[in-house]
């Protein structure tokens, strides 16, 4: 179940990293070059992170590589909690972008349990 979860999850944002390239590119951190790079690197990883899970295939490769991409997509997480977020074109609460914060971490650890 944790496994199709985690699948239908990472697709869903992947997938939404080309549908909605530019709000990703808006919480990367100025000073970082390359952004739109970035966002369509990282919706790649998560199409094939998901992809896998819910196929059930290169299980293994996601439990030891996944926790290592959330770390490393952190400070995207941390930038959009510091500054005003937009879903499209609807702000988001900033409870909702801080929230996301430590959930983070809840991923991190529920990998184990993929």
């Amino acid at each position: 179940m944790i496994r199709t979860l985690y699948g239908v999850l990472f697709l869903g944002a992947g997938i939404m990293h080309f549908v909605q390239e530019r709000a990703f590119m808006s919480i990367i951190p100025k000073s970082w070059p390359f952004k739109r790079f970035m966002v369509q690197a990282s919706g790649v990883i998560e199409v094939v992170y998901g992809a896998l899970l819910l196929t059930n295939k290169g299980t293994r490769f996601v439990k030891s590589t996944l926790p290592a991409f959330l770390i490393a997509v952190f400070p995207a997480n941390i930038n959009m909690a510091l500054k005003p977020s937009k879903l499209g074109k609807m702000p988001l609460p900033k409870w909702v972008t801080w929230a996301r914060l430590p959930l983070q971490w809840v991923l991190i650890k529920g990998v184990k349990k993929i």
